[in-house]
């Protein structure tokens, strides 16, 4: 897994909910690139095209000010005329109309974040085939050591199916990976693959 490109198509108003939401997503291997933070870093909406256009898959955030946004209207479009798969991100099933109201896409529960993460990594993963499910140990999310002094990269192998990583998720268990160089153990929630603790 390198080299993926995932787009994130969102009205303005959506930012901090794309941000809490594509967090720990930004830390897999594959490039997430989110539309407004590409117009902020001084990119024109114009130039995002290039971006789309060579996207594995494009993120498209339903939402009432979503669907109502001319910009993320014509970037679904775009992607589709372009022949890159949508994967509607929706606070509501109503809101996915035209030709993405039978993609299966994930339902945003805002009460409950978790549960989003963990069905959009499900889903960006079976889109970013032949990558296929977390059973392939090509998943995985790599950092440096964090420990005083060390700075030796450490990764995370996700080799656990989808099922199995929420039944850890329900039981209160972590993922864990070690560094090799000073031991520092680290540990991250099966369902979001979120940092968790230090050890």
């Amino acid at each position: 897994m390198s080299g993926e490109q995932v787009f994130v198509s969102h009205a303005p108003q959506d930012l901090e909910l794309v941000g809490e939401l594509f967090s720990t997503i930004k830390n897999f291997p594959f490039g997430v690139h989110i539309a407004l933070e590409e117009v902020s870093s001084g990119r024109s909406r114009r130039r995002l095209q290039g971006r789309v256009a060579n996207s594995d898959v494009v993120v498209a955030v339903l939402t009432d000010a979503g669907v109502k946004s001319e910009w993320v209207n014509q970037e679904i479009g775009y992607a589709l005329a372009k022949g890159v798969p949508v994967l509607p991100l929706y606070d509501d099933e109503r809101l996915r109309g035209g030709y993405l109201t039978d993609v299966e896409g994930v339902e945003i529960e805002r009460e409950s974040p978790t549960v989003t993460i963990f069905n959009l990594l499900s889903r960006l993963r079976a889109e970013l085939a032949p990558l296929g499910a977390l059973s392939v140990p090509d998943w995985y999310v790599r950092f440096p050591c964090t420990a005083t002094g060390c700075e030796h990269p450490v990764t995370l192998e996700i080799d656990r199916g989808q099922t199995k990583l929420w039944k850890l998720h329900g039981h209160g268990r972590a993922l864990e990976t070690t560094c090799e160089m000073c031991d520092s153990r680290y540990y991250f929630d099966p369902a979001t693959i979120g940092f968790l603790k230090r050890e």
